[in-house]
């Protein structure tokens, strides 16, 4: 017996590290193939810098693109739902690795899920600096696979998100728009649209969206006190994670749902407090804006789409 008889590639998987070095961008790093990877960063840019870390996945966003036999935007969304969640609080993501565990490893679509890693990394501004593809035969279906991805950023301590003291009863809401339902949600959504055309099923596909570059800019400005990113567990809940002691949002609900939600809710039979509990029905990221900073936010976020979505209240 041999490897390749029990099912594992070895000459596969090197060329496909292989294929990753070779794409040109400043998002992938020249040590890929190496035991570790790692970038340089000028240290005396901070006065107090610390380093984050988080890790995610795309969840059953996965079977979506199966079924449309569409890969190419899924390495986006797994660079978003980790940069999303370093940005929120004031962390620029700077290195990210990637996890692929696969049944049998198939040339075009690790390509179009590493092309799309990178593009994620460059919309983020960081660099792709290593990652694992597991060939698991006896684990995983030969069309099966799964993703994880993992990002380590920099922030200035004194200036990390969120800061409670900086809330109060009164403060305004806003968000930032989604691109749609993003990474979460999908396994009642794909439920609710069994039945469904393609083009419900090709939004559900739209990739998530990247707020690195916002969040930079509107943390820099000190305008804000804190930032949600809207993931599982809908607008409510993870607002209510970055808020001080004593606070909670109260959420108008008044700004117009991109139509996707309209048809899960509808197809689904689904009630409104549980899509709004499931789903980020069009706010991609929540603010906390201090009443006193509206204006200078108003203008940190101009050409951001920025929109309210309510306020804090005692609770």
């Amino acid at each position: 017996m041999d490897y390749t008889a029990a099912g594992v590639d070895i000459e596969g998987g090197e060329r496909f590290a292989r294929f990753i070095a070779s794409i040109q961008s400043k998002a992938v790093s020249s040590g890929i193939g190496g035991f570790s990877g790692g970038i340089e960063f000028d240290p005396s840019r901070w006065k107090k810098p610390l380093l984050m870390s988080t890790t995610d996945g795309v969840g059953t966003k996965l079977l979506v693109a199966q079924r449309l036999k569409k890969f190419d935007t899924l390495g986006i969304d797994l660079v978003a739902m980790n940069v999303n969640d370093l940005a929120v609080c004031g962390v620029q993501p700077l290195s990210f690795l990637d996890y692929i565990a696969i049944g049998r490893l198939d040339d075009k679509l690790l390509h179009e899920i590493i092309k799309g890693i990178v593009a994620g990394c460059e919309l983020a501004g960081c660099v792709l600096t290593g990652g694992e593809t597991a060939e698991m035969p006896d684990l995983y279906r030969d069309e099966d696979f799964d993703l994880a991805g993992f990002c380590v950023g920099i922030g200035e301590k004194d200036n990390m998100l969120p800061r409670p003291d900086e809330m109060a009863a009164g403060d305004k809401l806003y968000a930032l728009p989604s691109s749609g339902v993003h990474s979460n949600g999908l396994s009642l959504a794909r439920k609710a649209l069994r039945d469904a055309g393609e083009a419900a099923w090709q939004e559900l596909l739209v990739p998530t969206r990247i707020y690195v570059d916002e969040l930079m800019r509107l943390s820099a400005s000190g305008t804000i006190a804190a930032a949600a990113h809207i993931t599982g567990g809908g607008l409510e809940g993870n607002l209510t994670r970055v808020l001080g002691p004593g606070l909670a949002p109260r959420v108008s609900w008044d700004w117009k749902t991109p139509p996707i939600f309209e048809e899960i809710a509808k197809d689904g039979a689904i009630e409104t407090g549980e899509m709004r509990r499931v789903f980020n029905m069009g706010v991609g990221i929540a603010l906390v804006v201090p009443r006193e900073k509206e204006a200078a936010f108003q203008s940190a976020a101009a050409n951001m789409a920025a929109f309210p979505i309510g306020e804090l209240v005692r609770g």
